[in-house]
């Protein structure tokens, strides 16, 4: 387990980030930052080597102010792990133009990761360091109704692929590629509730592989088997992939009636 760690989670207070932040908070060796819009209210008296801090890091100027606090924090020491793990869906179709709608979701799920990229190597100045990222599996195959999620998701899987290519060797970029989690996802993609996507997993799950992932240096963790054995035998059969996407939308196009019945059939 990491241990004696000073650390940096956003997206904190819940979901995959809340279960991370039990497992290193388990270990009183290690310090944390503990980053998100609500992490004051929400996580308080969770542990003595948590310091929870309030921050918006859709923008330039909220992670500046995590690396500010940090420096507080740790008295100037290094970050030794940044885990950029703050992220939201939306579940929809898209048939709207919505330029702010789109832009929001880009500046969290992958301008924020990409800035913070440059922040972190500017900090370390040559020193070790653990860039930590949760992707997603839909950053690898794109899923109907998550249509600027997906989007986002393959951007920033496209960025850290580059950033590999050119990253300096005293950086570790380990990245996570969840597949669907059973958290407050769908209720943030959506107020009207929706079928799951399959398959679905627990975040107490993906969130002890994604630590395990970091302390043994990997770069890419896939918490679900099951995906990771369909990529190949959908690369081998497309057939089986087009029989999957249309179950899942058959399950956005069942959505899109029951809005229409909300809404009075308009």
């Amino acid at each position: 387990m990491l241990s004696s760690k000073k650390i940096v989670l956003t997206g904190a207070s819940s979901g995959i980030g809340l279960e991370v932040l039990k497992l290193i908070a388990a270990e009183k060796s290690n310090l944390i930052l503990a980053v998100s819009r609500h992490a004051v209210e929400k996580l308080t008296g969770f542990s003595e080597n948590v310091v929870p801090f309030d921050a918006d890091i859709s923008s330039a100027a909220g992670v500046d102010s995590v690396f500010d606090k940090a420096n507080e924090v740790f008295g100037g020491a290094k970050i030794d792990i940044f885990y950029a793990n703050a992220g939201f869906p939306y579940y929809e179709e898209y048939n709207y133009a919505n330029w702010d709608r789109i832009l929001k979701m880009f500046e969290t799920n992958t301008v924020s990761p990409m800035y913070t990229y440059g922040k972190y190597i500017e900090h370390l100045a040559g020193r070790e360091g653990v860039l930590a990222i949760t992707v997603s599996a839909i950053g690898q195959m794109a899923m109907p109704g998550y249509a600027v999620y997906s989007a986002s998701k393959f951007a920033l899987h496209g960025f850290q692929q580059a950033m590999r290519l050119e990253k300096p060797d005293n950086l570790q970029i380990t990245c996570l590629y969840p597949v669907a989690t059973d958290t407050n996802f769908f209720k943030v993609a959506n107020e009207i509730p929706f079928e799951k996507p399959f398959p679905v997993q627990q975040p107490d799950v993906v969130a002890r592989k994604m630590v395990k992932g970091i302390e043994s240096g990997k770069k890419a963790v896939s918490p679900c088997a099951l995906f990771a054995v369909s990529k190949v035998l959908m690369g081998v059969l497309p057939p089986v992939r087009t029989v999957y996407w249309k179950l899942e939308n058959d399950k956005l196009k069942r959505f899109s009636e029951k809005l229409k019945g909300l809404k009075g059939g308009k």
